[in-house]
């Protein structure tokens, strides 16, 4: 004979279950009432959001914003500085700056002549807080209304016939005369063999004032300077920003622009390796549409610009840099 065995079920719980139940509750509401109240606590008191983080849980957090940290480093490669600024052979030094935001075609260390602090910026007094610029660049400025003097009859006897003059607010786009007498080397000082070697002679430098900026280091120097890096960019973008900086200048000369509005013009544009610009836009203007596109002639001019050297072509990717310029008129 076998036996049937039925198991009943049911939802009714017996007393002891409903007060247990009924403890679990109160336990698990007092204590988050007492997280609320730490939470409200810490509010007020104003405590830093991991005052009530255990310590072992603090260093696990460290560990992953290590880890976390060195796999976006190798993720994404420290991009080079990206704001240019001119460095004279007197300011480079061999080493560059452990960390800056400045780039050009010499490295450069911050000095001042005098600071009573070190604040890891150079005190620099200038009169202006926009571009970074170091020292005083003064313009060469001519007018335009002023005509030439007459040149005085020669004998006639001595008459030459002389290559004619280039009109004037040519000269500064006029191409260089390569066809000149060899240099023997017996002069003082040799003439250069190389662009590179003249460009580095000559050092040209956009004009303008120099920045004012509180701060100090340690460095002493006659001048100041500011951190820069070397950069495959530097060589290369120091002559685009002269030939865009004299281009500028020569068209607010023929407006006879004399600062009768004040604001700047941000453009953005793409250059491409043969030195052609395309893409140009206005992102912003303070100014009105006569000035900017003044600025925006400065830099489509004397393009297309020289071909990227063969260096810089390996570090860009695709076929274009991205670059933004920025007009002061002050």
């Amino acid at each position: 004979m076998t036996g049937a065995v039925v198991a009943s079920l049911h939802l009714r719980l017996s007393r002891v279950d409903q007060l247990r139940l009924a403890r679990a509750f109160l336990a698990s509401a007092a204590i988050h009432l007492l997280i609320l109240g730490f939470y409200l606590l810490a509010e007020r008191l104003h405590w830093r959001p991991d005052v009530l983080v255990p310590g072992w849980l603090k260093q696990t957090r460290k560990i992953e914003q290590v880890i976390l940290a060195k796999q976006q480093a190798m993720a994404n490669p420290e991009q080079p500085p990206l704001v240019f600024v001119h460095v004279s052979p007197a300011q480079a030094t061999p080493e560059p700056p452990k960390n800056t935001k400045f780039y050009s075609d010499k490295n450069s260390l911050a000095a001042n002549p005098e600071a009573d602090q070190d604040t890891g910026v150079p005190k620099i007094t200038g009169s202006q807080e926009h571009v970074p610029k170091t020292e005083d660049t003064p313009r060469q400025p001519f007018d335009r209304l002023q005509p030439a003097a007459p040149a005085a009859a020669a004998p006639p006897q001595e008459e030459t016939r002389a290559r004619p003059a280039a009109p004037p607010g040519d000269l500064t786009l006029a191409k260089p005369d390569f066809n000149r007498p060899s240099d023997t080397g017996t002069a003082e000082r040799s003439r250069p063999r190389t662009l590179a070697e003249a460009r580095a002679r000559q050092q040209p430098a956009p004009p303008g004032p120099k920045m004012r900026q509180e701060g100090g280091v340690k460095r002493r120097l006659e001048f100041a300077a500011l951190d820069a890096r070397a950069t495959p960019f530097g060589a290369y973008d120091a002559a685009f920003v002269q030939a865009v900086s004299e281009r500028w200048f020569a068209l607010l000369d023929a407006k006879h622009y004399d600062g009768y509005q004040r604001g700047r013009v941000v453009l953005q544009f793409a250059l491409h390796p043969d030195g052609r610009v395309t893409d140009m836009k206005v992102v912003e203007s303070s100014v009105g549409l006569d000035l900017s596109l003044l600025c925006e002639m400065a830099v489509l001019d004397p393009a297309p610009y020289a071909p990227w050297p063969s260096d810089l072509r390996r570090l860009v990717e695709g076929d274009r840099r991205k670059v933004q310029f920025t007009f002061y008129y002050n």
